[in-house]
């Protein structure tokens, strides 16, 4: 399974996202693999913000080697799933898919916690929400694990 994390810069939502499901995933020996983008291009080649790096070491995560990338049509080849932290990203996502089945693989990411009402992740880039963001994410996670390691 190849899963890519996508918000707007990759800087704050994703590389959290990314860093969460890969230690879900080494803790239960999945053979998955997860990266992180983002719609624009604003931060390419940056390392996450400082916040973000901040509240994974507090969650005992390391996300200092990620690099902010760009989404790009490719992705759709390489990877099986692909989540947006919210529906801005998730429509800027499906609007660059050539086919249906492009855009099948588009998820919001919080649309996998059953029966919650809000699907987007909030920007803490603005807000400084990066705990109540962590754990939205890391509730995800565990839910994505749970559909897909069957």
């Amino acid at each position: 399974m190849k899963i890519l994390m996508v918000c707007l810069g990759n800087i704050c939502r994703s590389p959290l996202a990314q860093g969460i499901l890969e230690d879900k995933i080494r803790s239960r020996n999945l053979k998955w693999e997860v990266d992180s983008a983002g719609t624009s291009s604003w931060h390419v080649g940056e390392k996450p913000d400082p916040r973000s790096v901040k509240t994974a070491i507090k969650n005992d995560l390391d996300i200092t080697s990620q690099r902010a990338r760009q989404f790009t049509r490719e992705d759709f080849n390489r990877f099986d799933l692909i989540y947006a932290m919210d529906k801005s990203n998730l429509q800027n996502i499906v609007d660059m898919a050539r086919n249906q089945n492009e855009a099948n693989k588009v998820k919001l990411i919080l649309g996998e916690i059953p029966g919650r009402p809000d699907l987007n992740v909030p920007d803490p880039y603005w807000d400084n929400r990066f705990d109540d963001v962590f754990d939205m994410l890391s509730k995800a996670c565990d839910q994505i694990i749970l559909k897909y390691s069957k």
